[in-house]
């Protein structure tokens, strides 16, 4: 159990040095961040409040979600759909076997860096339940942390608009994810409570 904790220890550390080095910062709390880390961060918290009896894989798997974005930048494609698209497909997996990488080199056998490589590069959301968890966990930290300020880069969008985006976010997540958001352990923009509860109730009515 304790080398398992310290292969953990190891893999956790260099995820973390990796994402350290991201050369865009940004402010949290008072603190200046490199802004994939304060993600990986955000991310893990999620997990801890979320399902805090996770293992170590998923552990790694969801802290390295955005491991060295930045070395994949959105403009190196074409800004249309068919380059967005492309753009996402080829980040996942370059984030996805970046992250198996560093959990061979600490120690982790070929299992459970398969479990986290999968979940990272998205396969199967709805059928594999480490993907899920992934996508769950990653949704909850658009809708506490980010999504106040995609709302501010988008100030053309309609409130329907809006509404579709939160449906679309929410509609990726599972049974035990809406009930986790509506519990309360979430905190939300004040200003974006009454437009989120409009969308999920929509959402709960389509698919109700």
């Amino acid at each position: 159990m304790s080398e398992k904790q310290s292969t953990y220890e190891v893999a956790r550390g260099l995820i973390d040095a990796a994402n350290s080095v991201d050369p865009n910062q940004v402010t949290a709390d008072g603190k200046e961040w490199p802004k994939e880390l304060l993600y990986s961060e955000r991310m893990s918290d999620m997990l801890e409040r979320y399902k805090p009896e996770a293992d170590d894989a998923m552990k790694l798997a969801i802290r390295a979600q955005h491991i060295e974005r930045w070395k994949s930048p959105r403009d190196a494609y074409p800004m249309d759909r068919i380059g967005y698209l492309k753009w996402r497909k080829d980040l996942y997996k370059i984030q996805a076997n970046r992250a198996a990488e560093l959990m061979l080199q600490a120690g982790f056998d070929e299992a459970e860096t398969e479990r986290a490589r999968n979940a990272v590069a998205k396969k199967n959301i709805k059928g594999n339940p480490d993907t899920q968890l992934l996508e769950d966990v990653t949704d909850l930290v658009f809708m506490e942390h980010y999504m106040l300020e995609f709302v501010g880069k988008h100030p053309d969008y309609t409130e329907d608009k809006w509404i579709e985006i939160i449906q679309k976010t929410w509609n990726k997540m599972s049974g035990n994810a809406h009930e986790f958001a509506l519990s309360g352990a979430i905190r939300l923009p004040e200003s974006l409570v009454p437009l989120v509860q409009k969308a999920v109730s929509g959402a709960s009515g389509k698919t109700g």
